[in-house]
């Protein structure tokens, strides 16, 4: 998916969007072997989550990051059953649209291609007193429709973030104006790890 596009040039709304803390006994749900290397930088698997029985998630982090302050994570979710990644994909984008509600300058831009979707966002945490940036987010959300080891139909969502706090967000703007492409071609070129679901 080397698609060329227009940088994101926004400052972006309010992250809605939580992280769980990790826990002291993380479980490879999905059989994925790790660690999970995505543009040159290697990702241990830090929590996992299996809340609903059609639902899993599980987020890995590269050594030297934490889920509280995270620089970058890479996310893996799956969801069983035969459903279309466009209804996943448009609950994320109404997630989006929510935010513009208080915040018009949230941007969001899709791209199709072989049956997959990406789903490429910005975002922004304002300081208690709204006057400043705390945090921006870069996500690259990929969704897949697939099958799993038994055969079950999955769609998997495999996702990168990249974050910056305080003095270094113009900093991560600037560099994003000049290499977008590189998270969004890694991404899209990631190949999809094969699932067997463990629960």
């Amino acid at each position: 998916m080397n698609i060329k596009h227009g940088i994101l040039s926004t400052l972006a709304g309010i992250l809605l969007s939580t992280f769980s803390f990790a826990q002291q006994h993380t479980k490879d749900y999905l059989g994925i072997k790790g660690p999970v290397q995505l543009a040159a930088i290697s990702y241990q698997l830090v929590w996992s989550s299996h809340p609903m029985a059609n639902y899993f998630k599980q987020e890995y982090l590269p050594k030297g990051d934490t889920l509280e302050h995270f620089k970058k994570l890479v996310l893996v979710e799956v969801l069983i059953g035969p459903k279309s990644i466009k209804s996943a994909v448009a609950k994320k984008i109404a997630e989006l649209d929510k935010l513009k509600e208080t915040n018009p300058i949230v941007k969001y831009e899709v791209f199709e291609k072989d049956g997959e979707i990406i789903l490429d966002f910005l975002l922004c945490e304002l300081t208690p007193d709204g006057e400043h940036l705390e945090m921006m987010e870069r996500n690259v959300y990929r969704y897949k429709s697939t099958k799993d080891a038994a055969g079950k139909d999955i769609i998997v969502l495999f996702a990168a973030s990249e974050r910056a706090y305080g003095d270094d967000i113009m900093p991560f703007l600037q560099k994003l104006k000049v290499q977008r492409e590189l998270l969004f071609n890694a991404v899209g070129a990631y190949p999809i790890p094969a699932i067997n679901i463990k629960e």
